[in-house]
């Protein structure tokens, strides 16, 4: 998906797109679904910025960033954030191998305690992934 400098509207809008293509309508409409004004104009940041400037570049792949997104998580240590992106990473085309393999590689840059936390975070998501 390709941005096109039109506007704060359209940067939210495109990003809505592109968090539902790889996080899922069901947890896309969850969050969009604020009840403050606060709330609203977080959802606005993270669909405009986030996704709708970000994530819709050209330059690297829905996959790609999907990867990245798991190494940067485990070394943020953000388990909740990580589970979300384990979904989407599946959801781009990463196999459950792969994202193993993303996480032991991030134990040596991130350390062993992160990478293990990590670990105990996909464990579950890739299960299921396997079984389903």
């Amino acid at each position: 998906m390709s941005f096109e400098a039109t506007g704060p509207i359209d940067r939210v809008a495109n990003g809505q797109a592109v968090r539902r293509q790889v996080l899922g309508d069901e947890y896309v409409d969850a969050v969009s679904e604020p009840k403050t004004e606060a709330q609203h104009a977080f959802q606005e940041l993270v669909a405009g910025f986030a996704w709708g400037t970000v994530w819709t570049r050209d330059q690297l792949s829905l996959r790609d960033r999907s990867l990245l997104n798991l190494a940067m998580l485990t070394a943020l240590n953000r388990p909740h954030e990580l589970a979300l992106h384990v979904k989407g990473a599946l959801n781009n085309g990463l196999t459950p191998v792969e994202i193993e393999e993303a996480l032991m590689h991030a134990a040596p840059y991130c350390g062993i305690p992160a990478a293990i936390d990590a670990m105990r975070t996909a464990r579950p998501l890739l299960e299921e992934a396997a079984d389903g």
